[in-house]
């Protein structure tokens, strides 16, 4: 995702927020997902309006992994996006009766990569190092 353009990561930026809003994320909680918590509340607004994310490198591999998940919920509940965001809002056992929303920004990265790993079993299998 690095060597973007402004209107490139513009786009993305948005298409992030609104994959979040789609979520039922508040803001505060984007900003923490998307690893900036001392950012000021205001900054979504900000985002939103004109903006991009910061071309951080852990910023866009969150980013990544946030896309990532998104494709997991489609391909699980294929025809209702309801049911994705139903689910990250479910306290799960994984998650040590958390939901996944709350893992992800309580955990940070490693909460975002654990839900990305429950959801995603090409990606945990890659991260358990246990292919033939």
């Amino acid at each position: 995702m690095t060597g973007m353009s402004e209107e490139e990561r513009l786009e993305l930026t948005r298409g992030i927020l609104n994959m979040l809003d789609d979520w039922g994320i508040a803001a505060r909680d984007q900003l923490a997902l998307l690893g900036m918590e001392d950012a000021p509340a205001r900054e979504v607004k900000r985002l939103r309006e004109s903006r991009p994310l910061p071309d951080d490198p852990e910023i866009m591999q969150r980013v990544e992994h946030l896309i990532c998940i998104a494709d997991a919920l489609r391909t699980t509940y294929p025809f209702s996006r309801r049911m994705g965001k139903l689910w990250m809002h479910k306290p799960n056992r994984k998650f040590r009766q958390r939901t996944p929303v709350a893992t992800m920004v309580e955990d940070g990265m490693v909460g975002i990569i654990s839900v990305r790993s429950y959801l995603d079993c090409s990606f945990s299998w890659d991260m358990s190092g246990s292919r033939a």
